[in-house]
């Protein structure tokens, strides 16, 4: 059976309520006594895999002059012409 908790008490122990919802437990959160909203834990953890680092390692060389490549081409961009 879910716990019940009041709004002023899931405002003050918020992480409280997150972590018991991460080892999954399930909270309802009531206004004046009444159920107004639910806290349960994901079905399955939400992971970001469209970023791996390091997954084209060795596919590429940066070039040497990468931190300078085409200095002149926009400095003339910014300043103008020399």
């Amino acid at each position: 059976m879910p716990v019940t908790v009041n709004i002023h008490e899931a405002k003050t122990h918020f992480s409280r309520l997150i972590e018991r919802a991460e080892h999954g437990e399930t909270l309802i959160i009531a206004r004046a006594g009444k159920p107004v909203a639910r806290i349960v834990p994901l079905e399955k953890p939400v992971v970001d895999t469209s970023r791996r680092i390091g997954f084209m390692e060795g596919e590429f060389k940066v070039p040497e002059d990468f931190d300078t490549m085409m200095q002149d081409e926009i400095e003339e961009m910014f300043y103008g012409k020399k």
